[in-house]
């Protein structure tokens, strides 16, 4: 099975244990995020991906043009560690990772959590790639990826145990798209997946087959 259909499946497990009153809360905000267009008006394929210095899960700080002097970087935005689909995602990639190295890339993934909040992100989901702390948002911001949580959500999150001024040190309630990105040497963005549906993400078998046509054409 692979990530998409256990993205699904976990879906259909949530729905099911959940009011009707909730759910319709919760895909209404969903909708009104496609309504935004928030996904249209952050950084696509073909755009030139800035660079970042972010800490990671202990405080290192790792920077987006020191990683791409090795090669291609792939970068993956999430949401949380209190969100399962991330975590169902993180756990995937981290299956991919020795097939992404074979192909010449590196991978990282970032959240607005703090860095404490990251290590435990890291450990839990046992991984070995970095896990990078975005607080404040301010390197997804640039990417356009950023929105404030509806407030008709945050009882719903309140709710679920789901502290997200703990998690991430700030009172904002803003969070990312989650959102995926291949990004070239040369900073080139060659694949991008931003969708406001924050159950579906891009699976790794589309990035393995985007590093491929990579190597092709260097080849």
């Amino acid at each position: 099975m692979n990530l998409t259909h256990e993205l699904k499946q976990l879906q259909e497990q949530f729905k099911a244990k959940q009011p009707e009153e909730v759910k319709r809360v919760m895909e209404e905000a969903t909708l009104d995020l496609i309504r935004m267009g928030i996904a249209k008006k952050s950084l696509q394929s073909g755009d030139i991906m800035p660079n970042f210095r972010l800490p990671n899960a202990v405080g290192t700080v790792v920077e987006l043009q020191d990683l791409l002097r090795l090669g291609t970087v792939i970068i993956s935005f999430y949401r949380g560690g209190w969100c399962p689909y991330c975590n169902l995602e993180l756990r995937a990639l981290q299956q991919y990772l020795p097939q992404f190295k074979a192909l010449g890339a590196n991978l990282v993934a970032i959240s607005p959590e703090t860095p404490d909040n990251s290590l435990s992100t890291a450990e839990k989901n046992e991984l070995t790639f970095e896990v990078l702390s975005d607080v404040g948002n301010q390197f997804a911001k640039k990417l356009g990826l950023v929105f404030t949580l509806h407030s008709t959500l945050r009882p719903i999150y309140e709710n679920f145990g789901i502290n997200l001024s703990a998690y991430n040190g700030d009172d904002s309630f803003e969070l990312p798209i989650p959102a995926t990105y291949v990004v070239t040497q040369d900073a080139k963005i060659v694949e991008a997946f931003i969708d406001p549906d924050y159950t579906k993400r891009l699976d790794p078998e589309s990035i393995i087959s985007t590093l491929e046509h990579l190597s092709i054409n260097i080849v």
